[in-house]
This record gives C-alpha cells, structure tokens and sequence, in this order.
C-alpha cells in the first residue's frame, strides 16, 4: 500500500531541533531530536547558534531517512514551527552576523526605553506611545527586553558595526525558511513582536508606517509580511542537498511554537482553550476579534487561521522548573539525574517524577513554590521576580519539593487562568493539555485539581507542534482545510477534579499574596 504524501514538520524548540513526518490526518511516523545548547551570558543574556540548528536540522532528517526510508520518500512539503521572540541579523548573503538573541534575553531592556521613552510615562515608556501600539497591534514591547523589538536595538546600539552590514533581521522561523528556500520573510506571527505591524485586520496584517518609522531600525532592514500556510517556493538546491531530499518539495511558510501547537492540539473552534507545558507555558484560544488586556499582558494576536486571532498567556517557566530541579538539586548518584538525559528516553524523567509525586499529600507539607526562575509573562509581567521555595523545615523531604515544584506551576497556571476567563468572558470548564510535560499523570491530576476543571490529555503531547506544523503545511499544500482539524484531533486521557480541589482553593487564597508581598524584595534583589 503506497505511502500518503507526507509533510516534513520541523519543531524547533529551546531545547533543540526535532523533526516529524506527518500526514494530513495527523498521523505522526517517526520523531528524531538533537539537542542545541542555550548560552545563558551574563546581564540578562541568552543565545543559540543558528548554525547548530541547521546541522541538526540534517542530522534528524538522515534518522527519519534510517528509520522511515518510505516515508520520507513520499514527502512533499516542508513546513516549519519553531520558538519565537528570537532575532538573528543577517548579511546581504543571508549568512548569520550574530548569534539568536534567545526569546529569554532581556539586555535591549534598557535600549527599548532610550528609544520609546517620553512624558508622561509608564515602565520607562511614552504612554502616548503604548497607546499607538496597542490601537495598531494589540499589544506592545515587553519592558523585560525579551523580544525582537529590543534584540534589534541592542545591536544597533552595542553592535555598530553589525548594524550597518545587516541586511535583514530574521525570527528563528524567517531564518530556518531563508535557508530552505532562500527567500527572505517573515510570518504574520513571526514578525508580531517586532511591533511594528498594523493587525487590525486579521486577513491582512501589514506594516505600519508610523511603527516602522518610531522602532529605530532602518525600514528596508524588516522582511516582507506572508501568511502560515503560503507556499513561499521550494527547496533550494544547497537545502535538498543538506536534508537529502529533492529540490521539488515546496515549504509552507508555517509558524512559531504557539501558534503551531494551538493548531497541533485541535482546538481550532472560538474561545477553546489548550494548556501547553513545555520549557515554558502558555494558556492559548482562538479568538474572532482583536483584543488586549494591558493590566494582565494578554492580548489576541495575529495566527495561522487566516481570519482569526489567538489569545495567548504566556507563562516564563514551567518544565524548566523541573530540568533546574533535576540537574541543580538532585545528588550526583541520585536516579533523577541521568533520568531523561538521553532525548530519545525523555520521557522517564515523567516516569521517575510519577513515582514520587503520589507519595506525598496535596500540599506539599506545607511547602509552597513560586515558579519564577527567570521572571514571568503574565498576568504580570516582571524580569525581576524569582523562584523561591516558602515553609521548608526540618521535617521537609526532597520528595516534598518536587510536588511543591508542580503544584507551584499548577497554582501560579491557575492565577493566570483568573485572567484568561475575564479575557474570553466567561470561565473555562474544560481544557486540552498538551506540550512534552503532560506525560506526567500526576501533573495533568495536580493540573485539574488546582484550575478545578476537566483536562483532556493531547494523546501524543510531545509532538504537538510539529503536528501542528504538519496540519499548517497540509492546508497550504491544499491536502486538507482548517475545519477538518477538529474531528482529526484525539485525547487519551481525562483528568477530573478529585477530593483535593479543597486544599487548593486554600492555598491559592495564600499563593496570590505572594507577588504582592515579595515583588518589591525581587526588585532590590535583581536590579
């Protein structure tokens, strides 16, 4: 029986480079990754090498080659989803001039505000300028610096020299398209958080003038605007060559990370929510209309359906409060240490977690868990808070500390959801969840114990997004229409509010007093 045509979905996360094949009723054959390190520097700084990633762009594509010789034969498309907020400035020969300013880099911070200040102000920033901001995109630049807005301008102004011989500045996803296809675009996703686009108009998001003109950067620097799902041409010859496949393949624009995974998860219809859990996490839902919250930094932006917006709550860290566990905490001879080490065996780091979490009541003895190791998104949006562990004892267990690190997550999920239930104007009572930390059993039940609602377990999370690329890439390839997702996507669990939802209704009433009281303390501390 022949092979259906196959899409090559990437998923290029902070951890590394992944790469699925997909078909267009989401059936995903075969899963390979490689790890690409994240430069922590100091100031605030973060970086990738996006030459390592196109090495291991090639190397997953030869295991998928190994493993599905067939499949990857019968591939058609290419269709990317990658991390987002991350800049890369590029030479007239589309080579790299710098490193990826990582979506986690928070040095342009004080460049956003010489740029965009003014009286009066708030943050640093002319409100007269906000107010623009918010009319045309819906939101505005993170003060924190973690976005291409102030990645841009950290080189203009630090890097001279850089600036005056960068012919284009690219997203993670612009980048990895140029060197597939040698053309240079951006997404109507991608190019968001460089916030100078007029998205008033879902069906046609194009640059604002005024925002061009008031960002500091040269307008001829910022690449041409195209939807998800066009087909922006096809394999150029030194990418067939790098990957192994024909020059024929066409590569579908595809999209950032959340936009990808709220197609990946299914929920394609208004207002239906999913919870992501990755290295970071977000609450996201399609949504008809523009919107913004400013005092809880959520906003509905620009996505992959052509005539909709997705509401997106960023939270800064959740898994990666478990790797910080794992390698930060843990003995050198402790089990959890080489658990999920090995990409292809991540999954038992769940494994071994599972084991532990049931042994220790809802609670945590008593031990509470701030999140924050490296700020947070929303509903505030803070670089300076940080994770701290609150009413350790003699009597604490380490085990108690694990359960307080994932009930931590759970609660300061559920201090956002208070904010996403007033953005969508009414309270959610079910949601999918989905992302590579939602094979833990024991999350996904802390998860609906703590929001007190249904949760639906994605029935393969850990390729959420590159199903959603693959789904983005089977509609610009005309295989299949959004509205069919609905009835492809598929659960294998749900999780149902349990006798411990009491508990933590009392020590949410405790949780939300934190920031509050601890805000002012993070600020002196990380200035």
């Amino acid at each position: 029986m022949p092979v259906a045509p196959q899409i090559l979905a990437i998923d290029l996360g902070t951890s590394g480079m992944k790469a699925a094949l997909v078909a267009a009723d989401g059936t995903v054959t075969g899963w390979a990754e490689r790890p690409v390190p994240l430069t922590v520097l100091p100031g605030g700084g973060a970086e990738q090498d996006p030459v390592a990633w196109w090495d291991a762009l090639a190397e997953v594509v030869a295991d998928l080659g190994r493993d599905f010789p067939e499949h990857v034969r019968a591939v058609t498309t290419v269709c990317s989803s990658t991390q987002g907020e991350g800049t890369i400035a590029v030479d007239a020969r589309g080579e790299p001039l710098t490193q990826c300013i990582s979506w986690l880099d928070m040095r342009g911070a004080g460049h956003l505000r010489k740029q965009f200040g003014g009286f009066p102000s708030y943050g640093g920033i002319s409100v007269l300028k906000i107010a623009r901001w918010l009319r045309l995109t819906g939101g505005m630049p993170s003060m924190t610096g973690k976005d291409p807005a102030a990645h841009m301008l950290l080189v203009r102004d630090e890097m001279p020299s850089v600036y005056a011989r960068t012919k284009t500045f690219l997203n993670v996803l612009d980048w990895i398209n140029l060197k597939l296809t040698g053309r240079t675009v951006a997404t109507v996703d991608s190019i968001l958080t460089s916030w100078v686009t007029d998205n008033r108009k879902a069906t046609d998001i194009r640059y604002a003038p005024s925002l061009v003109a008031a960002s500091g950067i040269d307008a001829d620097k910022f690449p041409p605007i195209v939807k998800c799902t066009e087909v922006i041409g096809t394999l150029a010859p030194s990418a067939a060559d790098h990957l192994g496949l024909p020059t024929s393949v066409q590569v579908v624009a595809g999209a950032i990370d959340n936009t990808a995974a709220a197609i990946g998860a299914g929920t394609i219809r208004d207002n239906e929510p999913h919870l992501y859990l990755g290295t970071s996490s977000w609450i996201a839902a399609h949504v008809p209309a523009k919107k913004t919250d400013v005092g809880s930094g959520i906003a509905s932006i620009p996505c992959a359906l052509p005539d909709r917006y997705l509401m997106t709550a960023l939270q800064a860290t959740a898994g990666a409060n478990l790797t910080w566990l794992r390698d930060k905490i843990v003995e050198y001879d402790d089990p959890l240490l080489s658990a999920g080490h090995i990409s292809r065996d991540e999954g038992t780091i769940f494994d071994a977690f599972d084991k532990i979490i049931p042994t220790v009541p809802a609670g945590a003895d008593g031990v509470l868990y701030m999140p924050w190791l490296y700020g947070e998104r929303a509903p505030v949006d803070d670089p300076h808070l940080r994770a701290g562990f609150l009413n350790i004892s003699l009597e604490t267990s380490r085990s108690d500390l694990l359960r307080a690190v994932f009930e931590g997550v759970a609660l300061n999920t559920r201090w956002m959801a208070g904010a996403v239930n007033k953005f969508l104007g009414a309270p959610v009572s079910s949601m999918v969840i989905t992302g590579g930390a939602a094979r833990s059993n024991s999350w996904c039940q802390i998860f609906a114990d703590v929001l007190g609602m249904e949760i639906r377990r994605d029935a393969n999370p850990v390729v959420v997004n590159a199903r959603g690329a693959g789904w983005i890439g089977a509609v610009g390839a005309g295989l299949i229409g959004f509205s069919d997702i609905s009835d492809l996507a598929r659960n294998d669990d749900r999780f149902v509010p349990g006798a411990d939802r009491a508990t933590y209704d009392d020590i949410y009433e405790i949780y939300t007093s934190l920031h509050k009281q601890l805000a002012p303390i993070y600020k002196k501390l990380n200035r």
